[in-house]
């Protein structure tokens, strides 16, 4: 079916006092189609500070090294491809590209940084306020009560 031939479908059937289905945003189907209640959990936040640490700990003991030493690995062969090149356009095409290379690196080492530091800092605030939560249900404590 055309666009042409659908969008004629939809105005004829505009004037009609019954939408199409798609055309009814302000309201659930008349088929009962979709979900009648609500998923699941839905409204629960669920968080797991261990996931996060370990997720923090894998970007620092992990990716991070990694990705330093692949960085790294570059920098020798590159410059002794600049000198076996020297004097010609390809060496000056290559420290361009080196120097791209490391800005590139740097970037995503600061990026893994940001992120690793967001999980934990996700995982502490997490904690923090499931433990003031939990300190506001305890009973309050007199001031008069033993005297």
């Amino acid at each position: 079916m055309s666009f042409e031939e659908e969008w004629s479908r939809h105005k004829q059937g505009a004037g009609t006092g019954d939408p199409s289905p798609q055309m009814r945003l302000n309201q659930a189907p008349a088929d009962g189609g979709g979900p009648s209640a609500p998923p699941s959990g839905y409204g629960v936040l669920a968080t797991a500070p261990p996931e996060k640490k370990k997720a923090a700990n894998t970007i620092e003991n992990v990716l991070q090294p990694g990705t330093t030493k692949a960085a790294d690995a570059a920098d020798e062969p590159t410059r002794s491809a600049v000198n076996a090149f020297s004097g010609w356009a390809t060496a000056t095409g290559l420290t361009k590209a080196h120097t791209h290379w490391d800005d590139q690196v740097k970037r995503l080492m600061g990026r893994l940084n940001s992120e690793k530091t967001s999980l934990r800092g996700a995982s502490n605030l997490f904690t923090g306020n499931d433990q003031l939560t939990g300190q506001g249900f305890q009973p309050v404590q007199s001031k008069v009560a033993g005297l």
